[in-house]
């Protein structure tokens, strides 16, 4: 039985060229960046060059990228960094319901600190309203979050609006790009935007690293101390394979990124079409037009999701039934839980297929085939 993966976005597996650019940064060119010896001075050069390639691919210059461990460090770095950096100026956030937890944990945390959150709740669509965003704004407001597209059902927040609408209030704007980046096109400066997080592990590089874009116009505090790396914003060794892989897996990501986009559209059509020739009861959940093209969420009527997905891992199939971070939790997923606050058994029927590097239009089919089965099969 061949095994198919669709779950990339919970994970994506590292691609064969990252890993070939990250082995000489294992056992010969290992040396520390901060030492000034030729060692040194040459992992000290893949970074820099690393640095300007990925400050390229977003539009902002070489001093605005800040390496992390990844995703979550970044999200801490630019929360934590600009209230704890700012807090004279104002003590209240302005985020979503539907975050992901590295952002949503971090405002918990925040709040036992004395600053103060609104959650902003999202439609049907899983989408924000600018007008309640205008509305929750305070004097004391010093920073919107707000993811850039949903890792659960990949709705597209209005972006540009927000950062319009921000800039002319003199209010920072961050935004998770996890799922975005490698997938969108992104231009921080056009859209305004003073925080933007990335993670290597979701566009076909490593885990364990990631990058924080931090415009040089908004202080922030670091979150770790130590050495005096990454400009005394974010202290420790820097990883510098793990940095390579994520320099060649963004060259990778964008030199396909139209490509990928209409193969991801295309494996998400024939899905649905699938699913309706065999009239299965079933319903998308997010945006279907404003939407990141790889995430497809559905909910079907009347089967549970925890049966579902076992049976169709013994099928050779890895899905989701939302974000990998709440993975063997019985509770409904938090952002369709935001979405559906009243229809449960639409939050607990939900299925999430996310597509990658490997997937095949004939995976694809034979994903969707092997899910009508299934229901059938359990409605039986």
């Amino acid at each position: 039985m061949k095994s198919i993966y669709v779950d990339h976005a919970a994970t994506s597996p590292t691609h064969p060229e990252v890993v070939e650019a990250m082995l000489p940064y294992f056992y010969e060119d290992f040396g520390n960046p901060s030492s000034i010896h030729h060692f040194g001075r040459k992992t000290r050069q893949a970074i820099d060059e690393a640095r300007a390639y990925l400050a390229s691919t977003i539009n902002a210059t070489e001093k605005e990228i800040i390496f992390t461990s990844g995703g979550t460090e970044a999200d801490n770095l630019a929360v934590i960094g600009f209230t704890m950096a700012n807090q004279n100026k104002g003590k209240h956030i302005i985020t979503t319901a539907i975050e992901h937890h590295a952002l949503l944990h971090t405002c918990a945390h925040l709040e036992k600190q004395g600053f103060e959150v609104t959650y902003l709740p999202v439609d049907h669509s899983g989408k924000i309203s600018i007008d309640e965003l205008k509305q929750a704004v305070r004097e004391d407001t010093i920073l919107v979050s707000i993811m850039y597209g949903n890792n659960e059902v990949g709705t597209i927040q209005p972006i540009l609006q927000i950062g319009e609408f921000l800039q002319d209030k003199g209010i920072a704007f961050h935004t998770d790009a996890v799922q975005a980046y490698g997938i969108e096109d992104i231009d921080v400066k056009k859209l305004h935007i003073d925080f933007l997080s990335v993670s290597a592990h979701k566009v076909n590089g490593p885990k364990g690293v990631g990058f924080l874009y931090a415009t040089n116009t908004k202080k922030i505090y670091p979150n770790l101390f130590g050495g005096d790396q990454e400009r005394k914003r974010r202290a420790g060794t820097e990883n510098v394979a793990g940095i390579v892989g994520l320099k060649k897996a963004a060259k990778i990501a964008f030199e396909k990124r139209e490509a990928r986009r209409e193969e991801y559209f295309a494996f998400r059509q024939r899905m649905l079409t699938l699913f309706s020739d065999h009239n299965l009861d079933f319903e998308i959940n997010g945006d279907d037009n404003e939407c990141l093209p790889h995430i497809l969420n559905v909910s079907f009527h009347g089967v549970g999701v925890e049966s579902f997905l076992v049976n169709l891992d013994l099928a050779g199939i890895a899905a989701s039934s939302g974000s990998a971070c709440t993975a063997g939790s019985l509770e409904p997923s938090h952002v369709l839980a935001a979405m559906f606050p009243n229809d449960k058994q639409r939050t607990m029927s939900a299925v999430r297929f996310s597509f990658g590097l490997g997937n095949t239009l004939e995976e694809i089919e034979q994903v969707a085939k092997e899910t009508v089965k299934i229901i059938q099969r359990i409605k039986q």
